[in-house]
Protein backbone atom coordinates (compact mmCIF):
# COMPACT_ATOMS: atom_id res chain seq x y z
CA UNK A 1 0.00 0.00 0.00
CA UNK A 2 1.31 3.16 -0.92
CA UNK A 3 1.88 5.75 1.59
CA UNK A 4 -0.44 8.16 0.43
CA UNK A 5 -3.22 6.15 0.57
CA UNK A 6 -2.19 5.08 4.10
CA UNK A 7 -2.11 8.82 4.44
CA UNK A 8 -5.44 8.78 3.35
CA UNK A 9 -7.03 6.18 5.22
CA UNK A 10 -5.54 7.49 8.46
CA UNK A 11 -7.07 11.22 7.76
CA UNK A 12 -10.36 9.56 7.14
CA UNK A 13 -10.26 7.08 10.23
CA UNK A 14 -9.06 10.23 12.35
CA UNK A 15 -11.96 12.29 11.02
CA UNK A 16 -14.80 9.85 11.89
CA UNK A 17 -13.61 8.75 15.29
CA UNK A 18 -13.43 13.13 16.10
CA UNK A 19 -17.04 13.14 14.21
CA UNK A 20 -17.92 10.24 16.78
CA UNK A 21 -16.54 11.82 19.48
CA UNK A 22 -18.17 14.96 19.17
CA UNK A 23 -21.52 13.87 18.80
CA UNK A 24 -20.97 11.57 22.16
CA UNK A 25 -20.10 14.69 23.84
CA UNK A 26 -22.22 15.68 26.92
CA UNK A 27 -21.75 19.18 26.12
CA UNK A 28 -23.11 18.37 22.80
CA UNK A 29 -26.54 20.60 22.33
CA UNK A 30 -29.93 19.52 22.84
CA UNK A 31 -31.71 18.47 20.12
CA UNK A 32 -35.05 19.74 19.61
CA UNK A 33 -37.70 18.40 17.06
CA UNK A 34 -39.75 21.37 14.91
CA UNK A 35 -43.22 21.36 15.27
CA UNK A 36 -44.89 23.01 11.84
CA UNK A 37 -48.31 24.13 11.54
CA UNK A 38 -49.75 23.52 8.28
CA UNK A 39 -51.46 26.53 6.98
CA UNK A 40 -50.81 26.96 3.10
CA UNK A 41 -53.96 24.49 2.26
CA UNK A 42 -56.15 27.03 3.87
CA UNK A 43 -54.48 29.81 2.62
CA UNK A 44 -55.07 28.98 -0.87
CA UNK A 45 -58.58 27.84 -0.15
CA UNK A 46 -59.34 31.22 1.59
CA UNK A 47 -57.36 33.44 -1.10
CA UNK A 48 -55.73 35.50 2.14
CA UNK A 49 -52.56 35.10 3.93
CA UNK A 50 -52.87 33.57 7.24
CA UNK A 51 -50.20 33.61 10.20
CA UNK A 52 -47.34 31.16 10.35
CA UNK A 53 -47.44 28.99 13.13
CA UNK A 54 -44.69 26.41 14.27
CA UNK A 55 -42.71 25.42 17.62
CA UNK A 56 -40.15 23.23 18.53
CA UNK A 57 -40.08 20.70 21.01
CA UNK A 58 -36.82 20.01 22.93
CA UNK A 59 -35.37 16.20 23.27
CA UNK A 60 -34.46 15.38 27.46
CA UNK A 61 -31.44 14.05 27.84
CA UNK A 62 -30.53 12.03 31.51
CA UNK A 63 -27.57 12.47 32.92
CA UNK A 64 -25.02 10.31 35.22
CA UNK A 65 -25.40 10.80 38.52
CA UNK A 66 -23.08 11.82 41.23
CA UNK A 67 -22.64 8.48 43.15
CA UNK A 68 -22.80 7.55 47.05
CA UNK A 69 -19.55 9.18 49.03
CA UNK A 70 -17.52 7.72 51.91
CA UNK A 71 -16.81 10.46 54.30
CA UNK A 72 -15.36 10.12 57.35
CA UNK A 73 -16.95 9.37 60.57
CA UNK A 74 -20.00 8.46 59.05
CA UNK A 75 -21.33 4.62 58.90
CA UNK A 76 -23.54 5.30 55.73
CA UNK A 77 -22.11 7.26 52.64
CA UNK A 78 -23.51 10.92 51.73
CA UNK A 79 -25.80 11.08 48.90
CA UNK A 80 -27.26 7.88 49.79
CA UNK A 81 -30.09 8.67 47.15
CA UNK A 82 -28.18 10.49 44.66
CA UNK A 83 -29.43 13.55 42.42
CA UNK A 84 -30.47 12.25 38.56
CA UNK A 85 -29.27 15.29 36.56
CA UNK A 86 -31.52 15.44 33.33
CA UNK A 87 -30.75 18.55 30.17
CA UNK A 88 -33.77 19.42 28.00
CA UNK A 89 -35.27 22.74 27.29
CA UNK A 90 -38.32 24.69 27.09
CA UNK A 91 -40.57 24.16 24.38
CA UNK A 92 -40.50 27.23 21.66
CA UNK A 93 -42.83 28.58 19.68
CA UNK A 94 -42.97 30.97 16.45
CA UNK A 95 -46.34 33.46 15.40
CA UNK A 96 -45.53 35.59 12.00
CA UNK A 97 -49.03 37.19 11.50
CA UNK A 98 -49.74 39.72 8.46
CA UNK A 99 -50.88 43.52 9.78
CA UNK A 100 -53.26 45.81 7.93
CA UNK A 101 -50.83 48.54 7.66
CA UNK A 102 -51.86 50.16 10.86
CA UNK A 103 -48.59 51.79 11.64
CA UNK A 104 -47.60 52.87 8.35
CA UNK A 105 -46.62 51.01 5.04
CA UNK A 106 -43.47 50.11 6.25
CA UNK A 107 -44.99 47.64 8.63
CA UNK A 108 -47.20 44.93 7.19
CA UNK A 109 -46.61 41.83 9.27
CA UNK A 110 -45.90 40.90 13.12
CA UNK A 111 -43.51 38.12 14.65
CA UNK A 112 -43.52 36.87 17.79
CA UNK A 113 -40.80 34.35 18.48
CA UNK A 114 -39.66 32.18 22.10
CA UNK A 115 -36.56 29.80 21.07
CA UNK A 116 -36.35 27.07 22.81
CA UNK A 117 -33.89 27.24 26.13
CA UNK A 118 -31.36 24.89 27.63
CA UNK A 119 -32.66 23.61 30.60
CA UNK A 120 -30.69 21.89 33.18
CA UNK A 121 -32.37 20.28 36.30
CA UNK A 122 -31.57 17.66 39.19
CA UNK A 123 -33.85 15.56 40.91
CA UNK A 124 -34.26 15.54 44.04
CA UNK A 125 -31.81 13.50 46.47
CA UNK A 126 -31.40 12.04 50.51
CA UNK A 127 -28.44 11.89 52.61
CA UNK A 128 -28.75 9.81 55.54
CA UNK A 129 -26.83 8.68 58.74
CA UNK A 130 -27.18 5.97 61.27
CA UNK A 131 -27.55 6.19 64.65
CA UNK A 132 -24.33 5.07 65.79
CA UNK A 133 -20.87 6.00 65.48
CA UNK A 134 -18.60 3.85 64.21
CA UNK A 135 -16.39 2.13 66.50
CA UNK A 136 -14.74 3.78 69.16
CA UNK A 137 -10.69 3.06 69.38
CA UNK A 138 -10.71 2.98 73.23
CA UNK A 139 -13.21 0.27 73.33
CA UNK A 140 -13.93 -0.85 70.16
CA UNK A 141 -18.01 -0.45 70.33
CA UNK A 142 -20.12 2.20 68.50
CA UNK A 143 -21.61 4.97 70.06
CA UNK A 144 -25.08 6.10 69.89
CA UNK A 145 -26.40 9.15 68.40
CA UNK A 146 -28.92 10.73 66.62
CA UNK A 147 -29.96 9.90 63.26
CA UNK A 148 -29.81 12.64 60.68
CA UNK A 149 -31.59 12.68 57.33
CA UNK A 150 -31.60 15.24 54.92
CA UNK A 151 -33.11 15.84 51.55
CA UNK A 152 -30.88 17.11 48.80
CA UNK A 153 -33.27 20.27 47.00
CA UNK A 154 -34.06 19.87 43.18
CA UNK A 155 -32.63 22.10 40.72
CA UNK A 156 -34.17 23.75 38.10
CA UNK A 157 -31.48 26.38 36.04
CA UNK A 158 -32.79 27.89 32.46
CA UNK A 159 -33.02 31.32 31.16
CA UNK A 160 -35.90 31.98 28.69
CA UNK A 161 -35.96 34.33 26.13
CA UNK A 162 -38.69 35.95 23.62
CA UNK A 163 -38.13 37.85 20.78
CA UNK A 164 -40.67 40.89 19.13
CA UNK A 165 -40.52 42.02 15.45
CA UNK A 166 -42.52 44.49 13.07
CA UNK A 167 -41.63 44.69 9.54
CA UNK A 168 -42.19 44.51 5.90
CA UNK A 169 -42.64 40.71 4.63
CA UNK A 170 -40.54 39.71 8.46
Amino acid sequence: MKSTTRGTIAAVITGVAAAMGAAASPAAAVGTVPVPVPLEGAEQSLGMELPKIGGEIPLPMPGKPDGPRYVEGRLIPEHVLPQLPVTGGLPGAGLRAPLPHILGDQFDHVGVATPASDLRTLAPGLNLDAPLSPPNPNNGLPEPKLPEVGVLAPVLQTVPAANLGLGPGL
